[in-house]
């Protein structure tokens, strides 16, 4: 539905075309009216736009695109890596209790990088028997939806090829009594104007003829 509710009478098919020049002035006066927001400013219909939300992250990023500075940080690969543990000796765990809690942060990260890794191979393992199918399906899916898309704007444009011919035909049918209607109101206008030109020059005749009577009679 149209935001804008307005009608604007147009004969396309009886009325002759402007002029380069007087489309260019009607242009012109149209734009003098325009506000000068008129390009930017949103249609008073619209409903003002919700502010947006982002997280305190997300807004970081956007002030460092908007500030144009290099990444940094990202994904961490160092957990992903192979570690090294830690150098013992036969008396480590006693004399240095450090290197026992180096085994135990090695061993941690182990246990989470064989997680991770386990997760992507049952993943994987997925993708491999499901993936083409779904793949098939979402394409499928989209074909359906590009094709309801499509028969709709060939619908579209079928209606708007049917209101045009049917505005062509109501404005051929009624060229005849139009063009009539416009002689008549033309030689109408040009009867009125040649009573205003009899009717001043009549009256420039009676002031005349009373400007004579009365310089005869004063004389």
């Amino acid at each position: 539905m149209s935001i804008i509710q307005a009608s604007h009478d147009s004969l396309p098919y009886v009325d002759a075309d402007i002029s380069a020049a007087e489309r260019a002035s009607a242009i012109k006066a149209i734009e003098s009216e325009l506000a000068m927001e008129h390009e930017t400013a949103q249609h008073p219909s619209l409903p003002e736009l919700r502010h947006a939300r982002f997280s305190e992250m997300f807004e970081r990023e956007l002030a460092r695109k908007a500030d144009g500075l290099p990444w940094e940080g990202g994904i961490d690969t160092g957990r992903y890596e192979a570690l090294d543990p830690p150098q013992t000796h036969p008396t480590s765990d006693e004399d240095q209790p450090q290197v026992l809690d180096g085994w135990r942060d090695v061993l941690r990260k182990a246990y989470t990088s064989s997680s991770h890794l386990e997760t992507r191979l049952g993943n994987l393992a997925l993708l491999e028997e499901f993936g083409k199918n779904a793949w098939l399906i979402g394409n499928a899916q989209m074909e359906n939806i590009l094709r309801r898309l499509e028969m709709e704007l060939a619908r579209v444009r079928e209606q708007t090829h049917e209101v045009n011919k049917a505005r062509k035909t109501s404005q051929e049918s009624a060229r005849g009594e139009l063009e009539a209607l416009d002689d008549g109101w033309r030689r109408g206008v040009g009867r009125v104007i040649e009573v205003e030109v009899a009717a001043e020059a009549l009256r420039r005749d009676i002031l005349e003829r009373r400007r004579d009577q009365a310089a005869r009679e004063s004389a």
